[in-house]
């Protein structure tokens, strides 16, 4: 059974960091890209970043230069760690898996999905 598991939301104030992780079970990470996603109340879910299994990366233009994604293989996590929050960061962040690992920032592209994991930038 395929168990993606979101941690490390919080509240945090405008201008601080977070780090998300994600991990994966009952596949072989290393043959997934994997995502963030978020979406924010009443809005639609929307890409954040992406990594292939050989470590290339996506990120949308609104987080360029602020997050950054990565990956552990050994230890079946994707991390993206978040700087210079703002309040628009506010979301629930939702990591997802793809068998074909193109670092898609398409969201139907993706198989498995986390339950997610609340972030809260105050201002």
């Amino acid at each position: 059974q395929v168990q993606l598991v979101e941690s490390g939301g919080e509240l945090v104030q405008a201008g601080g960091s977070l780090r998300l992780s994600c991990a994966l079970s009952g596949r072989t990470f290393s043959n997934y890209a994997m995502a963030w996603f978020r979406q924010a109340p009443g809005k639609e879910r929307e890409f954040v970043a992406a990594i292939t299994s050989g470590r290339s990366t996506n990120y949308a233009d609104s987080v360029k230069g602020r997050f950054t994604i990565s990956r552990d293989n050994a230890k079946n996590t994707v991390y993206l760690q978040m700087n210079s929050l703002k309040p628009e960061d506010t979301a629930m962040y939702y990591c997802a898996a793809d068998r074909l690992g193109g670092a898609s920032s398409r969201a139907y592209e993706y198989d498995y999905w986390g339950q997610g994991t609340r972030v809260t930038v105050s201002s």
